[in-house]
């Protein structure tokens, strides 16, 4: 777990108040720890992607919501897809080969 100011100074483009608004917004979601909040790992991977839409690829903060809900979707589907491949890979073979016969069509 990392404090905010350690996760400021891993991004030094980054201001504590630009991170603070991202917080207040919803876009990260840190746990709060008596007067300060504590960062997971998710967390800090969650604040480059914003730091590198909003800074690197300027994407608007009006479209930011959007954006970080269509990345949230995608990142779901992407686990519940991995979920159904270990399934399937879990069945036997003439099983398996049926699935894959369904799905070329």
């Amino acid at each position: 777990m990392m404090r905010l100011t350690a996760v400021v100074a891993l991004f030094p483009e980054l201001r504590e108040t630009e991170l603070l608004t991202w917080v207040d917004r919803g876009w990260v979601r840190p746990q709060p720890s008596g007067e300060e909040w504590e960062f997971q790992e998710i967390d800090v991977a969650r604040v480059r992607l914003i730091r590198d839409l909003r800074h690197d690829m300027a994407v608007q903060e009006e479209t930011m919501p959007l954006v970080l809900s269509l990345l949230d979707q995608l990142y779901a589907l992407r686990g519940q897809v991995r979920a159904v491949a270990r399934a399937v890979e879990a069945q036997d073979e003439a099983v398996r080969a049926a699935i894959l016969a369904a799905l070329r069509g």
